[in-house]
């Protein structure tokens, strides 16, 4: 997390630099892989080799995952394609989408809209807490009007993750 970037930040995903470093690895290998290949058949030129190149980037974009922050009131999650921004304590709609990966959209007042992971939350106790806040915060303002349900699954979900977690370091279970 950059201080320059998102000064209002306080928490954020503490699992992404891994995860980036493994689209990374997977990205130049694939590039190392793809132009050692073509160099031994003897077919490497200036224009595949940028191709191939070209198509580790694409595979680095693919696999970059988004950066979740969240802190006074706020979540942001940066991707690929730009950075977008909610306001945790002003939002209208909660919603899950189910297909092929789970995602959590949350859209606020100003009509700005987030869609998440929610194993972010589950793996990042202190972003779930500044989303949690803000949830509480929209509750009490009137301004949450539909989605409570899926946060309230998600909040039984975490907390079911947190003690069996601590249940594990103890030597419970």
């Amino acid at each position: 997390m950059r201080r320059s970037d998102d000064q209002w930040a306080r928490a954020g995903d503490r699992h992404w630099h891994g995860s980036a470093r493994l689209a990374a690895s997977c990205a130049v290998l694939f590039g190392a892989m793809a132009l050692l290949v073509d160099w031994d058949a003897g077919s490497l030129s200036p224009l595949r080799g940028a191709l191939w190149l070209g198509l580790a980037a694409a595979l680095f974009a693919v696999l970059l995952p988004p950066r979740v922050t969240a802190g006074a009131g706020r979540l942001a999650v940066r991707g690929p394609w730009g950075r977008r921004v909610v306001h945790t304590d002003a939002l209208t709609t909660v919603w899950r989408c189910n297909g092929i990966s789970t995602h959590l959209v949350l859209r606020d007042i100003h009509g700005h809209r987030v869609e998440l992971d929610p194993r972010v939350l589950t793996a990042n106790p202190l972003i779930w807490h500044e989303l949690d806040t803000g949830v509480r915060r929209s509750v009490e303002r009137g301004t949450l009007r539909q989605g409570t349900e899926v946060l309230e699954r998600l909040r039984h979900h975490i907390d079911d993750e947190t003690a069996r977690a601590v249940m594990r370091v103890s030597g419970l279970c």
